[in-house]
């Protein structure tokens, strides 16, 4: 017996769009969190960059996952000095 959702007409649209919301929601909140960790880890060693790190790693998770995890792959070889 499938979940009564899924029986009633446009139901199986509704729980896709609820998906992919959830999944959308979790990456923004995903991005903001590194943009969080980025800037305040560069803050607290004493980065002098540590706003445009910040901003960086908002950009990159603005244009996509990928380039977010990017930049922040990025901060962990380079801004760590």
């Amino acid at each position: 017996m499938s979940p009564p959702l899924l029986q009633m007409p446009g139901g199986p649209e509704l729980f896709i769009v609820g998906l992919i919301l959830v999944i959308g929601l979790v990456a923004f909140v995903a991005g903001l969190a590194a943009t969080y960790w980025v800037y305040s880890d560069a803050k607290q060693r004493g980065n002098d960059n540590a706003v445009l790190w910040g901003v960086l790693t908002l950009l990159g998770f603005f244009i996509g996952l990928v380039p977010g995890v990017l930049v922040v792959v990025i901060y962990l070889a380079v801004g760590r000095e």
